[in-house]
């Protein structure tokens, strides 16, 4: 008879097999924040234990006055990348602080409902980190390939539904248009995040 803990526990495992046997692997997600709240939201999903990720760069920001700080920016707004298992990206998405997790459009196949969710490699988390954490010159970040003349969506939010065209995309935001003919057109500005091509 076993009477060790661990000796009993590797006599369960069938020969051959890793030790990670039933442990869901923990996979890169993306988490859709409120703009601004990226740093704030990281501190605490540490703190719960997680390990995350915003893509941030210290840059040198000049004041009106003339005087010179560095700070650090937010590259991508409104993400945060969370390292976890799909069974504690059910639990993180419940958190009042998180509006939900991004999906990968590219992904869907025909006749599925929901595309699923994206997923991150490692090496491009790696590669981002680095690349953010050694460039000496500001690094932007072309989230979508918003252009001039895009026919566009509201995806969320009070909006939700309107379509639009955009007229102009400036760090995170597009400007878009709603036409009513005879009239003219309705501008705003909005979150990139919050807007799909049609």
């Amino acid at each position: 008879m076993i009477t060790d803990p661990e000796k009993e526990c590797v006599a369960t495992v069938p020969s051959g097999v890793g030790d990670a046997v039933g442990v869901e692997s923990r996979k890169w997600f993306v988490a859709i924040v409120n703009h601004n709240t990226e740093k704030a939201v990281q501190e605490r999903l540490e703190k719960l234990g997680y390990e995350t990720y915003v893509a941030k760069q210290t840059v040198v920001r000049i004041w009106k006055n003339g005087r010179k700080a560095k700070v650090e920016k937010v590259i991508i707004p409104s993400l945060v990348f969370v390292k976890c298992t799909q069974k504690e990206r059910h639990e993180i998405v419940s958190l009042p602080y998180i509006k939900r997790f991004m999906t990968d459009k590219a992904g869907v196949s025909r006749g599925s409902v929901s595309s699923p969710l994206a997923v991150i490699p490692q090496s491009q988390i790696d590669t981002l980190r680095y690349m953010l954490g050694q460039s000496d010159i500001p690094v932007s970040f072309a989230d979508r390939p918003l252009k001039f003349g895009d026919k566009v969506v509201v995806a969320r939010g009070s909006l939700k539904g309107i379509e639009g065209e955009v007229i102009q995309v400036t760090e995170g935001k597009a400007e878009i248009v709603v036409r009513v003919d005879m009239i003219g057109v309705a501008k705003m500005t909005i979150n990139a995040s919050e807007i799909e091509l049609k």
